[in-house]
């Protein structure tokens, strides 16, 4: 069985534990505290030295980048149907998750960081920041949404893939993020199909990064 190291809450962890569960791969998850700055101890960056998180051991094998973390765990377990093997279909999938790193992740972190992060620490969102990122971010939904207009799925395929889970986590507190998403319909319909799924719901994260639920 594989271990995740990791804390649930961040962006990049909870795209691993809700793409994990989604595809049924069992896995030991090892907390890593975000917040405590646990994954710069000398213990963690022996197993990823960037000191992110997450990362994954599988016997003496590590590995980190969270989208490595799903191709490999989908692959060593069979689960074609969550990352196909058909090779258009396959490198569409790659094109996302290399897209979601490069430019959707960062554009939804500017929100996270500004409308999240600095008010959870006692401070407050810097406007000029946040105005400075819309062009880029709607640019970027309105690719994502144009995708989404005649596809359910990211890939076009039945059901979700690794794709859709890792384009989703970089907006999975929109609501705290306060990420403009009015202006696209097609991507707000693909977030309520993903926050429906039993295994987005089991990896719950909330505003205030708690993971669980009032009563």
């Amino acid at each position: 069985m594989i271990t995740i190291h990791a804390d649930p809450i961040t962006v990049n962890c909870r795209k691993v534990l809700a793409g994990l569960d989604l595809m049924g791969v069992p896995y030991e998850l090892k907390h890593v505290d975000y917040f405590k700055g646990e994954q710069k101890s000398p213990e963690y960056m022996a197993i990823n030295p960037n000191a992110s998180i997450p990362a994954m051991t599988d016997g003496d094998y590590t590995l980190w980048e969270s989208n490595s973390i799903l191709q490999y765990a989908a692959d060593m377990n069979g689960k074609e149907a969550y990352y196909p093997k058909d090779v258009r279909t396959r490198c569409d999938i790659n094109r996302w998750l290399q897209w979601e790193g490069s430019h959707w992740f960062p554009s939804c972190y500017v929100f996270l960081v500004e409308n999240c992060v600095k008010p959870l620490l006692g401070g407050a969102a810097d406007p000029a920041v946040l105005d400075a990122q819309q062009a880029n971010f709607h640019k970027l939904a309105g690719i994502l949404d144009a995708r989404l207009a005649g596809n359910r799925w990211i890939a076009g395929t039945p059901g979700p893939t690794i794709a859709d889970i890792a384009l989703a986590a970089p907006m999975h507190l929109h609501g705290w993020q306060k990420l403009p998403l009015a202006d696209h319909p097609n991507v707000r319909r693909w977030m309520a199909d993903i926050e429906a799924l039993p295994s987005w719901q089991k990896t719950w994260v909330g505003e205030g990064f708690t993971t669980r639920k009032a009563a």
